[in-house]
């Protein structure tokens, strides 16, 4: 049978391996550019001007690490408990391991152990609790025929069951491995660069072949000159260094929240809930405590407190139900009674919303909701029970039968001892929290499995704008009437756990972004369909393995810090971006012009490392890593294209003008290229200038250092960088250059915002 495929061995791994993850980031299009680029250069012996490799090799490693990481996390997701299991072979009973069972043993599972496999009962009475699969909290009766899930665990009894689902085939490897094949964090930022780059790729080859074939065959360039010079001009075109820095900020935001006890287990989750507008939460654990209390009991039709009393303790003391309300219920129902012979048990379930004992003197007590123990309740019940729901509060109704339920379902003849409430303390912290996300804008959704009047009232409570709209779920007699329901209603109760990811799935379609707090592996298919998944270290370990972020202290109050630091990354790498972006179109743009113009390309690689170093590398790192609370904008593309025009122009300009007069002026290809260094340089610290506003001092400080840094480097390390010493008429050239440099870059600045704006609209989003 195990070599037949019909064994309980657990589920391979699903996705790549620690192997394919290294080749598939190493072969990337981006980094094969680059090596082919590199090796062009080894082949001409220039090897000072493949300096642009380090940044790729950082960035392979970088994105390596990451996804390694992220696998062995999720590698580590498993519902099983690996004990022995009493299993029948040959007419003997004995224990195996559960992955060396196969289809059609028949085994033995008592209180306390975990169905391996999915199996049916061929015999024996017992209760099997299904919260780490289905999200019901409390057991559900097993008897003859009926199913048990692999995964959930017998709560009371002895069940001999055959197997009839194994290894990957069982509902619990089914769901481990919907669990692994989660799909990746969608980034919009990186999506973007992505789309940026795909773009340039289409053009980068056919252009630096024919920057190419021009140097050589039309200006009869030697390879030494025509090879450097066209690689430098393809790798002006590449903005190798954003990916590797909008990496690194995510990174260092990752530790920022780390120190605040915050868990971000993918990058993206950042960025991702920097954007969401639509926050869904469940009542318990997060706006309350999750530690219930009685309030009051409310004797029915004259019956006295004493009465109840000692119903509730002998209801307590037979049932064996010890979900959260059954734990308060005892912590206030204290004293012991005498033991009463129990007929029948059915126990608590999130279906049903009732439980009851039935005793042989005594008839059946049953509690649960009310609405469902009592299916035509007396109006003037109902209008108590809506009172105290109206104030927060969480009613429970004692009722007594001379019958016991038959197959759970309820008898007839319940007559109504008592009401009693409980309450749950409001989280201190989630006030506060909510005032936050209703100044930015983020409407939070509350979803909860209880009386929606109860939750309706909490969350009104604890400061949520717009509780008084709410809806029961159970009432929704389609998902269309469910779909419908998402934007209008702020406050669901009765939700069912299906219901939780077509509410998700409705309200991304209306256009939000949607977070949610989860904590159970029932909320695990609507974590992984919302956009930004958040879990609570409380919680169960596949909710938090398929989030992004994870509240190690159960602290909701850390929303506001993530999503200020999602911010910071998004609004600085826009900042940053556009520093890069001047390099890239400037290289375009001169790259098509110098094909038609009889001028070669002026730059070597290591030149425009030297100019790149200063303007763009070391001042966008720390541009990168300032505070920035602003609301996030939209149009990612279009504005840091705006931004980068002006700058880019100013370059081609200039470069244009340099040959001119370095014509006139009879100047030689190496002082030529120094002066447009300075040129260039010139342009890229006014883009700074621009990039760095408002000026604060540490901005100015800066700006100094870098300013006073290219200077010094380009008089000490000239040599290095192939600049060459300028005579007097090239001196005054490359002053004027400077000179005129911030000048066009205004002018230009007022001109080329909306020819930046056309150009995106022809370029973005769906042709890049």
């Amino acid at each position: 049978m195990q070599e037949e495929g019909k064994g309980n061995a657990p589920p391979k791994s699903a996705g790549r391996t620690v192997g394919q993850i290294l080749l598939g980031n190493l072969f990337t299009w981006f980094n094969i550019l680059n090596l082919l680029l590199a090796l062009a250069l080894v082949a001409v012996r220039s090897y000072r001007n493949m300096l642009f490799m380090g940044v790729v090799v950082f960035n392979t490693l970088i994105s390596t690490v990451q996804e390694v990481r992220a696998k062995r996390t999720v590698d580590k997701l498993t519902l099983l408990v690996q004990a022995p299991v009493p299993v029948l072979r040959d007419g003997v009973w004995g224990e195996l391991p559960p992955e060396q069972l196969v289809l059609g043993d028949v085994v033995r599972f008592s209180a306390g152990d975990q169905v391996c496999a999915d199996a049916q009962v061929l015999d024996g009475l017992g209760a099997a609790n299904e919260s780490l699969l289905t999200g019901e909290s409390d057991a559900l009766l097993k008897t003859r025929g009926d199913a048990l899930l692999s995964g959930s665990t017998i709560t009371e009894g002895r069940l001999f069951a055959r197997l009839t689902q194994v290894g990957e085939m069982s509902y619990a490897s089914q769901l481990v491995q919907s669990a692994r094949r989660k799909k990746a964090a969608r980034s919009r930022l990186m999506e973007d660069l992505k789309k940026l780059i795909r773009f340039i790729s289409v053009f980068l080859l056919p252009v630096g072949i024919l920057l190419f074939a021009k140097q050589y065959w039309l200006l009869k360039n030697t390879l030494n000159t025509a090879i450097p010079t066209t690689v430098a001009a393809m790798i002006g075109m590449i903005p190798e260094g954003l990916m590797l820095l909008t990496s690194m900020a995510l990174a260092v935001g990752v530790i920022r929240l780390g120190k605040q006890d915050t868990l971000v287990q993918e990058l993206y989750g950042i960025e991702n809930l920097a954007r969401v507008d639509t926050l869904c939460v469940d009542k318990t654990g997060t706006i309350t405590k999750g530690c219930l209390k009685v309030e009051e009991v409310i004797p029915l039709d004259g019956r006295g407190q004493e009465d109840i009393s000692t119903q509730m303790r002998r209801l307590l003391q037979a049932s064996e139900d010890d979900n959260l309300t059954f734990q308060a219920l005892r912590g206030h129902f204290t004293q012991a009674l005498p033991a009463d012979t129990v007929t029948a048990r059915v126990p608590f379930s999130s279906a049903r919303k009732w439980s009851s004992v039935s005793f042989a003197m005594h008839g059946t007590l049953i509690i649960g909701a009310p609405e469902f123990v009592l299916h035509d309740m007396p109006p003037a019940l109902q209008e108590m029970v809506n009172t105290h729901a109206q104030r927060g509060l969480r009613v429970l109704l004692l009722a007594h039968s001379s019958k016991a339920p038959e197959n759970q379902v309820l008898p007839c003849g319940i007559q109504p001892l008592a009401l009693i409430t409980l309450h749950d303390e409001i989280r201190e912290d989630f006030a506060q929290t909510v005032a936050f996300l209703n100044r930015e804008d983020v409407q939070v959704k509350v979803i909860s499995g209880d009386n929606p009047r109860t939750v309706a009232e909490v969350a009104r409570r604890a400061g949520l704008s717009g509780a008084e709209k709410w809806a029961d779920a159970s009432a929704f007699a389609s998902d269309e009437e469910l779909a419908q329901a998402a934007d209008k209603y702020m406050v669901f109760g009765r939700v069912a756990p299906e219901q939780k990811k077509k509410l998700i799935l409705a309200l991304k379609q209306r256009g939000h972004t949607v977070a949610m707090v989860g904590d159970g592996v029932n909320d695990v298919p609507a974590l992984k369909s919302c956009d930004c998944a958040i879990a609570m270290a409380g919680g169960s370990d596949a909710a938090r393995k398929v989030s992004q972020v994870t509240l190690m202290r159960e602290n909701f109050s850390a929303l506001p810090a993530i999503i200020l630091e999602g911010r910071c990354v998004i609004n600085n790498m826009t900042r940053s971006a556009s520093l890069f972006l001047v390099k890239t179109c400037f290289s375009y743009l001169l790259a098509l012009l110098t094909l038609f113009l009889p001028w070669p390309y002026p730059f070597s690689p290591i030149q425009l490392t030297l100019i790149s170093t200063f303007t763009v590398g070391v001042p966008s790192f720390f541009l990168a890593l300032e505070p920035n609370k602003e609301r996030v904008k939209t149009g990612f593309l279009q504005t840091i294209l705006t931004n980068a025009l002006p700058g880019a122009v100013t370059n081609v300009v200039l470069v244009l003008l340099l040959f001119v007069l370095s014509d006139a002026l009879h100047l030689p290809a190496a002082q030529r290229s120094t002066i447009a260094v300075g040129a260039l340089g010139a342009t890229g610290l006014m883009v700074l200038l621009q990039t760095s506003r408002p000026l604060t001092p540490l901005r100015l400080g800066l700006l100094a250092v870098m300013a006073a840094g290219l200077i010094l480097t380009a008089l000490l390390f000239g040599r290095f960088f192939l600049l060459a010493p300028l005579p007097g008429k090239a001196l005054t050239l490359m002053l004027g250059l400077m000179a005129l440099s911030p000048l066009l870059y205004r002018a230009l600045r007022g001109a080329l915002p909306r020819i930046g704006a056309k150009l995106f609209a022809k370029l973005s989003p769906d042709s890049l």
